[in-house]
């Protein structure tokens, strides 16, 4: 299965209570703790260390895996990609692997494109789009084995069957799609909020900014577990905005629990979001940075840190260059996976760490939080 964008913003079923879907997230692990208070007001906190530890995930025995970056597999694994009609049916082999996956494990992928695409989708297109924003010339280009990458409604109706498939292929003995999605995004928020509260020193949680937020997975997810903040999604593609303001209404019109919850949807280029300074306690970037070239990774952390308050947290959740399941990728696999991700050998050959310290944030911490992802934290100095 392909760790890529379109189907890295992964589902989080509703739940009245953000300590449940805590507890709800490693239970089959047993590792679950006393509730206990937090600065973000919410409940049963543990360890992203121990939970990485205790449940087995693994690294590596590289920094990166072989196929990514410089090495000599890496270069010439881009130079087949490089000739035109190869990569033509690279592109069609790696859609098709992860639509057949979706479909293997019981995931009506063409039923759950067309209820997007047959909907009132396109009005909420003309409500959120900034139309003066320019796109940067990387995010113009052929991604995701789409020609119009994320800037299309079929990128945009394929988020949620993506997503499913990708976190059962991620959680492997999850019986069903809710129980994988339940552990991955458990196990990030509980990275979110162990960092938050060990470094915050007492800052709570009363607004959070989503980056790259796709069609409102993690926003949703994020709203689940901070529930006295107020949310604000924010992308660069109007469609998928789109279909998270329509999928928000549609919660909101059924009555369901926590769907009441106001979120803010922004049409916005996360490098230069023209949101007030030191406005959030947390801003969050979810599966986006490994879609992206190095220089806008630096930028997408500097707004961040003009962003946040002192003390605040941001927190981005990737691909693991460490992850000892990444590097173990079969050659189809991998070979399939970097036609549809550009930008992935500058992603692998990033130092995340140092360039956030660069940027200013301290306390950088870097976990795994599932067997192939982890998430890196850091905080914005007090003045």
């Amino acid at each position: 299965m392909l760790c890529c964008r379109f189907c890295h913003h992964l589902a989080l079923h509703s739940s009245n209570s953000n300590s449940s879907v805590r507890m709800q997230a490693y239970s089959n692990n047993s590792i679950i703790s006393s509730s206990s208070n937090s600065s973000s007001g919410s409940g049963s906190i543990i360890s992203p260390m121990v939970v990485g530890r205790e449940a087995g995930f693994e690294e590596g025995d590289l920094e990166r895996p072989r196929w990514a970056g410089d090495d000599v597999l890496s270069r010439f694994v881009t130079a087949l990609i490089a000739i035109k009609p190869l990569f033509n049916i690279m592109k069609f082999g790696a859609r098709q692997v992860v639509i057949r996956t979706a479909e293997k494990k019981g995931i009506n992928w063409s039923k759950m494109a067309d209820e997007v695409l047959e909907s009132d989708v396109y009005a909420e297109k003309e409500l959120l789009e900034d139309k003066s924003l320019v796109y940067p010339d990387y995010y113009l280009k052929e991604f995701h084995a789409y020609a119009d990458g994320n800037l299309s409604w079929k990128a945009a109706s394929e988020v949620a069957p993506a997503t499913l498939s990708m976190v059962l292929h991620t959680i492997p003995t999850a019986k069903t799609a809710a129980e994988a999605a339940e552990r991955v995004r458990g196990a990030w928020l509980w990275a979110i909020e162990d960092h938050h509260r060990a470094h915050s020193n007492g800052l709570g949680v009363s607004a959070i900014l989503d980056v790259g937020c796709s069609t409102g997975e993690s926003t949703q997810a994020l709203a689940a577990g901070f529930p006295d903040a107020e949310l604000v999604g924010l992308d660069l593609s109007p469609h998928f905005l789109a279909v998270a303001q329509y999928m928000q209404k549609k919660r909101v019109a059924s009555g369901k629990p926590g769907s009441e919850r106001s979120i803010s949807w922004v049409h916005a280029n996360g490098e230069s979001t023209g949101l007030p300074a030191a406005s959030f306690d947390i801003v969050s970037l979810a599966f986006v940075i490994h879609e992206c070239p190095q220089h806008a990774i630096k930028n997408l952390l500097k707004e961040a840190y003009r962003l946040l308050r002192p003390g605040g947290t941001v927190a981005l959740t990737d691909n693991s260059p460490k992850s000892k399941v990444i590097q173990s990728l079969p050659p189809a696999v991998f070979t399939l996976m970097k036609s549809t991700e550009p930008h992935s050998d500058e992603y692998y050959l990033l130092d995340l760490d140092g360039a956030m310290k660069e940027i200013g944030f301290i306390n950088v911490t870097s976990v795994l939080t599932d067997p192939r992802h982890r998430t890196v934290t850091g905080t914005v100095p007090l003045k």
